[in-house]
């Protein structure tokens, strides 16, 4: 195998996040997708041009690009966001799934991954501390209060902490102020 040859091979794999190892993996990513297609790491880094919108009967629709450069910025940034989630491991894909930009991409991924151990602990402590001490105003709809816990959660999950289910659902009916106890005693007496 000449040395060509060999190069090729060694650039073909992927560098894997592991935890503990991202400042060393943020080095090896840029080389590898510079390597690959420099325009790429820019879009990373720089991100790329926001998508464009219309509001049609109050709704924010996103226009598909039409143009040949829209068309490529969009293949681009698709590039990115996917060589960046081939690089995490599977047991941390569906935490990143969701975010459709590489920029952002990437900044979650530091968040996540880049903080030092005492940033980490007192962070994951203040949402512990949080989540003991969650509670639902009044004036809060069910709903707004379901998406607070669950956000509370997510975020308490992405420090590596786990929270049951079933202790999710308890707090959130011990956080409900009375007037909910009210109305689930009128409607199971419209059940029986």
């Amino acid at each position: 195998m000449d040395q060509d040859s060999a190069h090729m091979v060694a650039a073909s794999k992927v560098p894997m996040l592991k935890p503990g190892e991202f400042d060393l993996w943020r080095i090896k990513i840029k080389q590898y997708i510079q390597m690959i297609d420099y325009g790429l790491w820019e879009v990373i880094e720089n991100g790329n041009t926001a998508p464009k919108t219309t509001v049609m009967e109050g709704v924010e629709k996103v226009i598909p690009p039409t143009t040949a450069e829209e068309k490529a910025k969009k293949r681009l940034e698709v590039k990115a966001k996917s060589t960046l989630m081939m690089d995490i491991s599977n047991e941390h894909q569906l935490k990143f799934n969701s975010i459709k930009d590489a920029k952002l991409l990437m900044e979650a991924v530091e968040k996540r991954f880049g903080r030092n151990a005492t940033t980490k602990k007192t962070q994951r402590n203040l949402l512990k501390q949080q989540y003991e001490n969650f509670t639902a105003p009044s004036s809060e709809m069910l709903n707004q209060t379901f998406d607070r816990l669950q956000k509370l959660v997510s975020q308490v999950e992405l420090l590596g902490e786990t929270i049951l289910q079933e202790d999710v659902n308890q707090k959130l009916l011990r956080s409900l102020s009375p007037e909910w106890n009210t109305h689930a005693v009128v409607w199971r007496m419209k059940l029986s």
